[in-house]
């Protein structure tokens, strides 16, 4: 009877879960994509123009947007007209590749090592991670010392951020193939080689492509950084000078441009993704 009883009032009870899943989203959510990017501008632009506007912040600290967006015609038509500019931007872009390269080089040999074999697992990723957590700028004079002024230093310091995502990311791909597929293959005879090319590599290629978009930032950071702090004929130098000079104006244009230069890196890292993981859901890459 009780059974019975039980029975009955789980018949009749709702699935919670179901009931809050199946919940309308808020409106919110229902905005496209590019109305609600345009509105987030707007607003923010509003609001910086309301700062200066009621003088809570000095103009020489926080220049207004009109005066910003003055200096980004500047600058760009400097690097149109093919001036100074444009041979320092050259200069950054150099460092970034060169860096982005060494970066996803070390990173997979070491991610390969670490995810593929127990002696990297257990000896190699302690200092890994001992590197990684420690402060990066502070490594800059020291490359700058061992290298020199030029622009090995900024690749090297660039390199250094951008590895350790990389690393983890690939490291963790070949963790992700499950115990099935794993074992199928075993039992197919594949060596340890095949397994990893045929198997445990395409599988692991989404958490490969995640560190490598997150390397991606932070080359782009590591250049500049260096540039900042040790010279150079970069982007990073026009950005110490201008802000020596209180051209707070020139700053903010220049790291506009930096951070298109970067968005354009991810996006063809994003690209990179769809092309070679095709069978991954598209809602699955994450696109700015």
């Amino acid at each position: 009877m009780n059974k019975n009883k039980e029975n009955s009032l789980h018949e009749k009870s709702p699935d919670i879960a179901s009931t809050v899943w199946k919940e309308e989203g808020a409106w919110i959510d229902r905005v496209p994509k590019s109305v609600a990017m345009a509105a987030i501008f707007v607003i923010g632009i509003a609001l910086w123009q309301i700062v200066i506007f009621l003088g809570i912040v000095s103009p020489i600290i926080l220049p207004s947007p009109l005066e910003t967006l003055e200096q980004i015609f500047f600058v760009g038509n400097n690097l149109i007209t093919g001036g100074y500019m444009l041979k320092a931007l050259w200069m950054t872009l150099k460092e970034v590749f060169y860096a982005f390269i060494l970066a996803v080089s070390l990173g997979f040999g070491l991610g390969v090592l670490v995810g593929e074999t127990a002696f990297g697992e257990r000896a190699v990723m302690p200092y890994l991670v001992a590197f990684d957590v420690m402060p990066k700028v502070a490594f800059a004079p020291l490359f700058i010392a061992w290298l020199g002024f030029g622009i090995e230093s900024k690749v090297a310091l660039a390199t250094y951020i951008a590895t350790f995502p990389i690393v983890v990311g690939t490291a963790a791909g070949l963790h992700s193939a499950d115990e099935s597929s794993r074992m199928l293959f075993k039992t197919m005879g594949a060596s340890r080689l095949q397994t990893l090319i045929k198997m445990k590599l395409p599988t692991g290629m989404p958490h490969f492509f995640t560190g490598l978009k997150i390397g991606s930032v932070g080359v782009m950071a590591g250049a500049i950084t260096g540039e900042f702090l040790g010279g150079g004929k970069g982007f990073g130098e026009l950005i110490r000078v201008a802000s020596t000079n209180l051209h707070t104006a020139r700053v903010f244009s220049l790291i506009i441009y930096l951070s298109l230069v970067g968005l354009a890196i991810y996006m063809f890292v994003v690209w990179a993704q769809k092309r070679f993981v095709f069978w991954q859901k598209s809602s699955a890459v994450i696109d700015p």
